[in-house]
C-alpha cells in the first residue's frame, strides 16, 4: 500500500503561483503513475495533471495547460505541480494520487484509473 501526503496548498491573488507537493511512502517500488485532481465546493472532483513515474508521458486538462506544469522526483517518490498564472477558478481542495496501472498518462484522466488518494490540499486563489 502507498500513502500519499499533500503539502503547499495556501492563499494566493489572481496571477500568482504556488507549488504543491505529493510524498509518497510504503509500497513505492510499485508506482507506475501519479496524477493531481481538484474539487471545488458542489463539484465533481476534476482531472488536472498525472504523468508515469519513468519516462516523460505528461497529461493536462485543456483549463490548465501552459500554466501547470507536472513533475517529479523520483530519489525522493513525491510528485509536484507547480501552478502558474493562477485564476479565481482555480480556486479548490487539490488532491494527488496514484495508480498502479501501467497506461501512458493520457489515460490517467478519471478518479478510477487510481487506488490511492491523499487527504487535500486547499488553494485559494482571490481576485
Amino acid at each position: 500500500q502507498v500513502q500519499l501526503v499533500e503539502s503547499g496548498g495556501g492563499l494566493v491573488q489572481a496571477g500568482g503561483s504556488l507549488r504543491l507537493s505529493c510524498a509518497a511512502s510504503g509500497r513505492t517500488a510499485g508506482i507506475h503513475g501519479m496524477g493531481w485532481f481538484r474539487q471545488a465546493p458542489g463539484k465533481e472532483r476534476d482531472f488536472v495533471a498525472a504523468t508515469r513515474w519513468s519516462g516523460v508521458s505528461t497529461a493536462y486538462a485543456d483549463s490548465v495547460k501552459g500554466r501547470f506544469t507536472i513533475s517529479r522526483d523520483n530519489a525522493k517518490n513525491t510528485v509536484y505541480l507547480q501552478m502558474n498564472s493562477l485564476k479565481p477558478e482555480d480556486t479548490a481542495v487539490y488532491y494527488c494520487a496514484h495508480t498502479p496501472l501501467q497506461l501512458a498518462a493520457q489515460y490517467l484522466v478519471t478518479p478510477n484509473k487510481y487506488d490511492t488518494w491523499g487527504q487535500g490540499t486547499q488553494v485559494t486563489v482571490s481576485s
